[in-house]
C-alpha cells in the first residue's frame, strides 16, 4: 500500500507541480518515520512485531521502524548516527548500560534527566543500569532491561546432602557447600578468573575496583575491602575443582554441570536451559537462589549487566522518539519483555511481575543489589586485556595478594586515565 500510494504521488506531483500530496484525503502524508534500532536477541520477534502494532495504533501519525542491530561493530555504527558521518540514522538506540560513558564522551547524546524524573519513574530505576547511564546528574541512558548472575543448583546433590532450607547468608553458603563437596563431587564449581563474581563480593565489603580522584582513576584492587571479597572468593573457590588459571567459558561452566557432579554455578538463569539441552535427565531438577549476602536478609551485590535507551543529539524526531522511550518502559512492555525473555525489568518496583518464573525471580531479587563497572569511556579497553583475571590467579596460587592485588590496580588505573 505504501508503495503504491508513493508512486501516485510520484505522478501527480509530475503532472501538476504539487509540492506534495498533502491535500489528499486519506493519504497519510504528516506520518513521521522513526527509527528504533534494537540488538539481536534483546527482543524476540514476536515482541517487535506485538510492540510496533500497538505503538502504532496508539499514535497513528507516527510510523515505528525497527531495525535489529548486531553487538559485533556496534560502536562505530552508533558513533557514527551520534556525530552524523553514517550512512544510517536512528532515533531511539538501545545499547549496553556500560556502552553509556563512552557515547557520553564521545557527544551527541540527548540529555533525558527531566523525562526520566518526570514521566519514566526515575526513583525506582535499578542503580546498575542507571548509573553507567548518568554523568554529573544528568542522564543519557534510559534504563531498559537487565540481567544478571544467581546460583543454579542441583536439587537432587542437596536433598541428598540433607541441606533442606536454601543458603540465607554466606556463612550458610559455604556450610552447605562444604557438605555438597565430597568425592566426585563438587560443592561448586568457580573458574578462577570469573571477575564478574569477584567484583560483587569485593563491593559486598565495601570495596570497589577502580575510583576516579583528582581527575584521574586509580585501581583500588589492593584496598582492604577488596582484599576481603578476593580472601572470600578464594574460600568459595576451593569447595570445587574449577581451573584456576581460566574463566567460566575455558570450559563452559554450563557442560561441566551438565555432567552431573556439580551441585552449583553462579550463572545467568538462562544457562539453565543449555545445562537441561546437554542432560535432558536434569530437566526439573534445577533450582535458583540469589548470591548470598554477609547477613542473613540480604543479597550479594552482582554485576548488572543490559540494556539502556538513548536517543542521538540529531533526531529529528525527538518528541516521537521519547513517545517510543514511554512505551517501551511502560509497566505493559516492561512486563512483556521481562516474561518473554526472562529479564528483570527496570524498576525495583517491577520485580513481582516474574514470580512465575523461578529463575528470573532470584535475578530480579539479586537486582535490587546491582552495580556497574567504572563509569569511564576506557572500561572495554580495561576488559580487553583484563589484569583482573592474571590477579585472580596470582591469589589463587598463593601468590602475595597484596603484591598481586598492586600490580593489578596500577595497570587498571594506567588504562582508565590513559586520556587524561
Amino acid at each position: 500500500m505504501k508503495m503504491r500510494f508513493l508512486a501516485l504521488c510520484t505522478a501527480l506531483v509530475a503532472a501538476t507541480a504539487l509540492t506534495g500530496c498533502g491535500g489528499l484525503s486519506g493519504s497519510g502524508s504528516d506520518t513521521q518515520k522513526v527509527t528504533l534500532w534494537l540488538m539481536k536477541g534483546s527482543a524476540s520477534d514476536d515482541f517487535v512485531r506485538k510492540f510496533t502494532a500497538s505503538f502504532e495504533k496508539e499514535h497513528p501519525g507516527i510510523d515505528l521502524e525497527v531495525r535489529i542491530q548486531e553487538w559485533t561493530g556496534i560502536g562505530a555504527k552508533v558513533n557514527a548516527v551520534l556525530n552524523g558521518t553514517g550512512k544510517e540514522s536512528a532515533d531511539v538506540i538501545e545499547v549496553g548500560n556500560t556502552q553509556v560513558a563512552q557515547y557520553i564522551e564521545t557527544g551527541g547524546l540527548s540529555e533525558l534527566t527531566l523525562e526520566g524524573l518526570r514521566t519514566w519513574g526515575a526513583k525506582d530505576w535499578l542503580k546498575g543500569l542507571a548509573d553507567p547511564g548518568s554523568i554529573n546528574g544528568a542522564q543519557y541512558g534510559i534504563p531498559w532491561y537487565a540481567a544478571n548472575r544467581v546460583v543454579i543448583y542441583h536439587k537432587d546433590l542437596f536433598a541428598a546432602a540433607g541441606i533442606k532450607e536454601l543458603p540465607r547468608n554466606r556463612q550458610e553458603w559455604i556450610t552447605a557447600t562444604q557438605k555438597l563437596d565430597k568425592g566426585d563431587q563438587q560443592g561448586i564449581y568457580l573458574a578462577g578468573q570469573n571477575w564478574y563474581v569477584l567484583s560483587g563480593f569485593v563491593w559486598d565489603e565495601g570495596g570497589e575496583l577502580a575510583v576516579e580522584t583528582g581527575g584521574l582513576w586509580v585501581g583500588t584492587l589492593d584496598s582492604e575491602p577488596a582484599l576481603a571479597g578476593m580472601e572470600f572468593y578464594k574460600k568459595l573457590q576451593a569447595l570445587g575443582d574449577g581451573p584456576k588459571d581460566a574463566d567460566e567459558e575455558t570450559p563452559p561452566q554450563a557442560e561441566v554441570f551438565a555432567r552431573g557432579q556439580v551441585a552449583q554455578i553462579i550463572a545467568p538463569p538462562g544457562q539453565a536451559a543449555q545445562i537441561e539441552q546437554l542432560n535432558p535427565a536434569l530437566k526439573g531438577k534445577l533450582g535458583f537462589f540469589p548470591i548470598p549476602g554477609k547477613t542473613t536478609g540480604t543479597y550479594g551485590s552482582v554485576l548488572t549487566g543490559g540494556s539502556d535507551l538513548i536517543i542521538p543529539e540529531r533526531t529529528r524526531n525527538r518528541a516521537a522518539a521519547v513517545d517510543v522511550i514511554t512505551a517501551l518502559v511502560s509497566e505493559k512492555w516492561q512486563t512483556e519483555l521481562a516474561r518473554t525473555m526472562s529479564y528483570v525489568p527496570n524498576k525495583t518496583t517491577l520485580a513481582p511481575v516474574v514470580q512465575g518464573d523461578d529463575g528470573a525471580a532470584a535475578m530480579a531479587q539479586g537486582a535490587a543489589q546491582g552495580r556497574a563497572t567504572p563509569k569511564s569511556a576506557r572500561w572495554a579497553e580495561v576488559e580487553a586485556k583484563n589484569p583482573i583475571k592474571p590477579y585472580m590467579t596470582a591469589v589463587l596460587t598463593g601468590q602475595d595478594p597484596k603484591q598481586a592485588a598492586r600490580a593489578a590496580s596500577d595497570t587498571l588505573g594506567k588504562v582508565l586515565s590513559s586520556d587524561r
